[in-house]
């Protein structure tokens, strides 16, 4: 397997619509991934097989972590996703890896990140995160 890994790599609306619908279990939107990316975020990371061929060519996007700034020294993780085909071989470890190099390249001191505790294991042991209080609030 042939795995590439691109910082702000480039990504189509709909392949990634259907890997977050998959990664988190909801039906595909219409959602404007690309202008969202642009508008919001620090960089992303993609990960592509290049032994899959997709639509576009570059191989199948298979893994995905977006990194939002805060202009300063915070950034956060979000939508980490790994392709149900290619859980388990590494693909998110590399992908938040990848995502905290580029973030330290930019200039923040803090990367956080919020997940739910069957996560824990991926977010602390593998990938170094420490555990913190934090609050949350359902607008």
């Amino acid at each position: 397997m042939a795995i590439e890994y691109h910082w702000r790599g480039s990504v189509e609306d709909t392949e990634l619509e259907h890997l977050h619908a998959e990664a988190f279990g909801h039906s595909a939107q219409q959602t404007a991934w690309g202008q969202r990316l642009e508008r919001y975020s620090l960089g992303w990371v993609c990960a592509r097989d290049r032994a899959a061929h997709d639509f576009i060519g570059a191989g199948r996007l298979v893994g995905f972590v977006n990194v939002v700034g805060d202009g300063g020294v915070h950034a956060i993780l979000l939508d980490t996703a790994t392709a149900v085909s290619h859980r388990h071989l590494g693909i998110g470890r590399q992908l938040v890896s990848t995502a905290l190099k580029q973030a330290r390249a930019a200039g923040c001191q803090w990367l956080h990140v919020d997940y739910e505790p069957h996560l824990d294991a991926f977010y602390r042991d593998a990938c170094g995160f420490t555990p913190t209080q934090a609050g949350l609030l359902r607008l």
